[in-house]
C-alpha cells in the first residue's frame, strides 16, 4: 500500500523501470492513459463540472486538510483522481489523505480496492471496521444504519488524521434522487447540499465537490478506461441491483426513484435539471410550511 499525502504515485523501483515488459511500467503506462484521457477527453465533463462546484459552493479553502474517502466504487475512485488533478495546479496550498473506511469487507473485494487505487495512483490508507457485521441482522433500514455509521466512524478518521473536512463522491444525480425521494417517500422537500457542517465533530465539515457530475458521465469514464469497481460489496445494494435488472419490483427505494425519473425524462426532457434548480427557487411565501434549525414556521404567521 502506498500512503503519500497528496496523492503522487511513488516512483517505480530502478528495476522496474530498466525492465521494459515488467507489469510495473504496464500499469504506469495505463495509468498514464487513464489521466491523459481525464485531462482531455473528459475535461469539461468531468474535470471542469468538479472544478466548478469547488469554486462556486467555495469547498476548498487554503490551508484545508481534507479526507477524501474511498468506498471502492466508481463514484469515489473518479474523486480521488479529480482531486489529485485539482492538486497538480491548485492555486493556494492544501492537502489531501486518502481513507478508505473497511466496514468487513471480503478479502476478494477489499483486493479489489487495492487493486484499483494501485493502478489509479490513488495512496489509499485503510481504516478498519465491523460495521457489516453490527448491520447484518437489521431488518429495518439497515443500509440507512450502515451509512450513519460509516459516516461517524469517517469523521473520526479523519480528525484523528488533522482533517477539517471529509470529501464524498455524491454526484448530480445522487441530488435530484434525494430530492425526489423526500417528496415521495417521506413528505418532506429538501436538499443534499454540496457542504454542511458535522453536529457532532466540532470543527468538521462535509463536502461533496462531484455535485455537478452526472452519473452517466462517470460510467463512460470507467467504460471507456475498462475500468470495473465495487457496487457496494454488501448484501442488501446486491439484492437491489440484482432486482434493477429484473422485471421484479426494486427493494431500494433509490433505484425505483432513479427508474421514475428516466421514464419521466422521455417526455420531460427537462426533468433532471428543473428537479436540481428547484432547490434554488423556492419561494417561501409559497408554501404552507417550512422548518430553520428544526423550528418549524407557518404561512398563516405571514398571513
Amino acid at each position: 500500500m502506498v500512503n503519500t499525502e497528496v496523492g503522487v504515485p511513488a516512483e517505480n523501483t530502478e528495476a522496474g523501470k530498466n525492465d521494459v515488459g515488467s507489469p510495473e511500467n504496464d500499469m504506469e503506462s495505463r495509468r498514464n492513459d487513464i489521466e491523459k484521457a481525464l485531462r482531455k477527453k473528459f475535461k469539461h465533463d468531468l474535470v471542469g463540472r468538479f472544478e466548478k462546484a469547488v469554486v462556486q459552493y467555495q469547498l476548498v479553502e487554503e490551508g484545508d486538510r481534507i479526507a477524501v474517502c474511498i468506498s471502492g466504487g466508481k463514484d469515489s475512485m473518479l474523486m480521488a483522481k479529480l482531486f489529485q488533478e485539482l492538486k497538480r495546479h491548485n492555486k493556494f496550498p492544501f492537502s489531501l489523505v486518502f481513507l478508505c473506511m473497511d466496514p468487513g469487507y471480503l478479502p476478494e473485494n477489499r483486493r479489489m480496492i487495492e487493486e484499483n487505487a494501485n493502478l489509479l495512483g490513488v495512496p489509499v490508507e485503510f481504516c478498519e471496521t465491523s460495521i457489516f457485521d453490527a448491520v447484518y441482522t437489521i431488518e429495518k433500514s439497515p443500509c440507512y444504519l450502515c451509512a450513519r455509521m460509516r459516516r461517524g466512524y469517517l469523521y473520526r478518521f479523519a480528525k484523528e488524521r488533522g482533517c477539517n473536512k471529509i470529501a464524498l463522491g455524491h454526484h448530480y444525480d445522487d441530488a435530484i434522487e434525494t430530492i425526489l425521494m423526500g417528496m415521495l417517500y417521506s413528505g418532506q422537500y429538501q436538499a443534499m447540499l454540496p457542504k454542511l457542517r458535522s453536529t457532532n465533530f466540532e470543527g468538521m465539515e462535509l463536502i461533496r465537490p462531484m455535485y455537478l457530475i452526472r452519473e452517466k458521465d462517470i460510467i463512460r469514464w470507467r467504460d471507456d478506461n475498462e475500468l470495473r469497481f465495487l457496487q457496494c460489496a454488501c448484501r442488501f445494494t446486491e439484492a437491489a441491483h440484482q432486482a434493477a435488472d429484473s422485471s421484479e419490483p426494486s427493494v431500494s427505494k433509490r433505484l425505483e426513484t432513479k427508474r421514475l425519473i428516466a421514464s419521466l425524462a422521455k417526455t420531460i426532457p427537462q426533468v433532471e435539471n428543473n428537479l436540481f434548480r428547484a432547490t434554488e427557487n423556492v419561494v417561501l411565501n409559497k408554501v404552507l410550511g417550512y422548518k430553520i434549525h428544526g423550528e418549524k414556521h407557518s404561512f398563516l404567521e405571514d398571513y
